[in-house]
């Protein structure tokens, strides 16, 4: 029951020899993608800090999607559903989206919930 895993990422741009390489391949493109975060964290540039997209910082929303790229290819590469069938592919994909998009609404109108009881200063409770 040998089965040979496909040696190429990012739609067959990069092909590699071996697992071997390709596993160090997505290693290095899911370090680079952490680099990026962490020096966005760290330097906080003033243009993506003040412009805002749907109630949130383009910062934020940065961080959302690189985090999701991670997220991808972790589950693309190391936990092998490149060689799924298509049916468990979509059904693992369209489950993932649905509750992350849902994740970002909680997040989207608990944050503004917040953000109007501190701006406030006071909370008023209707039961």
């Amino acid at each position: 029951m040998a089965h040979e895993h496909k040696l190429e990422i990012f739609r067959g741009l990069l092909k590699f020899k071996s697992n071997v390489t390709k596993i160090w391949g997505v290693f290095a493109f899911l370090c680079l993608v952490t680099a990026v975060e962490v020096v966005l964290g760290i330097v906080k540039p003033e243009a993506l800090t003040h412009s805002h997209i749907l109630a949130m910082k383009t910062l934020n929303w940065i961080f959302i999607i690189l985090t999701l790229v991670k997220a991808y290819y972790i589950t693309w590469d190391f936990m092998h559903m490149r060689d799924e069938t298509k049916g468990m592919r979509r059904s693992v994909v369209w489950t993932a989206v649905f509750l992350i998009c849902y994740l970002i609404l909680i997040l989207l109108i608990e944050g503004d919930y917040i953000f109007d009881v501190y701006k406030v200063g006071h909370v008023k409770f209707n039961f």
